[in-house]
């Protein structure tokens, strides 16, 4: 699960911003969103608001590029563009199981080398008391390496700096970074990055050619979320024909020519009143949303992944989204994590669904950009559990939310018309 994310020079963030996932165990309210393993306690889901263009989204990137970098992928970074600084800085906590771990690396995205990397496993007591054991640290700046290997140490000056070290040594012949490369791996393949505006369906048919019990959950899933759906499935070739009116029609021969992506999208089948209709032509653009995300969702709730969504309220209903938070939060829910970036403010409920620390904020301004929570507001500024947030954040109390000035702008549209029109006389 994600502890933590920080970053530095990263796309729109040029001073370091800390995205935490730690939970406040002062707070008693709604335990069970919050998983507990050998004294950790990680929130099971986070929801970050702000205006168009402050930065949620680059947040997003940044966990994809962290896991795409722990993959031995290409990444693609960029530092941000007012800095001048081509090293870009990331970094994660995470716990993999049971155990929690901190692990670092910079970026350089003119010469594409990875000149530092550092990484820990942290051990806590029943106090609460923190100690962090290095097991790996290279800074090729300064000239300061270390690996709990021995051997190692003299190594790393001399290897190159085009990839993660984990990834440029055989370390089979290392334990230390051998479990450490494992770790890593096994982490950042638990993690799942999608963006709602360009969601592919692929996962979802992948998942739907295999009849199991998590075909069954993914097509229960997209039936509740469309009230109207008798059922949802994915069929052979030979299978399709669909009735519309007196006649039934079967794909002649040739579609058999259709790239094999466009014929998955066929053989996915939704059935209304007893008739079958091919998803991608009948189905809303809101269906075909949930269609595509419910097999993310299952997964992750079955197997104990990560889930990170961009605009989780594009297109579905806000009975929807919530209802999709509430499966991660529920106490059946016991290592599914989901961070998600929203607008709508019907989330933003710390009555009935959250805890404070899992709402976050992301704030632009022209000095630079803020990322904060919510627990970042004490009872004594006047913001509580029982406090109505949702009227808070539209006054702009807490801050990232849009001023687009819509009157002056409409005033302005107006006078020019008017002026264009006496001059017309």
């Amino acid at each position: 699960m994600i502890i933590e994310i920080r970053a530095k020079n990263c796309f729109s963030f040029e001073e370091q911003i800390v995205f935490s996932m730690k939970a406040d165990m002062r707070n008693k309210k709604f335990a069970f969103n919050v998983h507990r393993e050998n004294n950790f306690n990680v929130l099971k889901s986070a929801g970050i608001y702000g205006p168009n263009n402050s930065g949620k989204t680059c947040l997003i990137k940044c966990i994809r590029t962290i896991r795409e970098a722990l993959l031995n992928k290409k990444i693609n970074l960029m530092s941000n563009i007012f800095s001048g600084n081509a090293v870009c800085e990331l970094g994660v906590t995470f716990m993999v199981s049971g155990r929690k771990f901190s692990y670092d690396f910079s970026y350089n995205t003119e010469t594409e080398e990875y000149p530092y990397e550092a990484f820990s496993e942290i051990f806590k007591d029943s106090y609460g008391n923190e100690k962090e054991v290095c097991w790996l640290k290279k800074n090729a700046e300064t000239g300061q390496y270390y690996c709990a290997d021995e051997g190692v140490q003299e190594m790393i000056p001399l290897i190159s700096k085009q990839n993660l070290l984990c990834y440029l040594i055989d370390t089979g012949k290392f334990p230390h970074l051998d479990e450490m490369k494992r770790i890593l791996i096994e982490f950042a393949n638990k993690i799942d990055v999608i963006n709602m505006n360009n969601i592919p369906m692929q996962h979802t048919i992948d998942l739907m050619k295999n009849k199991n019990q998590l075909q069954k959950k993914v097509v229960e899933f997209i039936k509740n979320a469309d009230l109207y759906m008798d059922n949802f499935e994915y069929l052979d070739i030979d299978q399709i024909h669909f009735k519309f009116g007196e006649e039934e029609e079967k794909p002649e021969e040739k579609v058999l020519n259709i790239p094999d992506r466009i014929m998955d999208q066929i053989r996915l089948v939704s059935t209304y009143k007893g008739v079958p209709v091919p998803s991608m032509l009948f189905d809303s653009t809101g269906t075909k949303k949930i269609a595509a995300l419910a097999s993310y969702v299952i997964e992750a709730l079955e197997q104990g992944r990560m889930l990170v969504v961009d605009e989780l309220d594009s297109s579905i209903h806000f009975k929807l989204t919530r209802a999709i938070v509430a499966m991660f939060n529920n106490e059946l829910n016991t290592d599914a994590q989901l961070i998600f970036t929203v607008h709508d403010i019907d989330l933003m409920d710390c009555k009935r669904m959250f805890r404070k620390e899992q709402i976050w904020f992301v704030h632009k301004d022209k000095d630079g950009v803020y990322v904060y929570s919510l627990a970042d507001f004490t009872a004594q500024q006047g913001v509580r559990d029982t406090s109505d947030v949702m009227e808070k954040y539209r006054k702009g109390v807490f801050g990232a939310i849009p001023e687009p000035e819509l009157i002056n702008s409409l005033l302005s549209i107006k006078d020019d018309e008017e002026g264009a029109a006496e001059d017309g006389e």
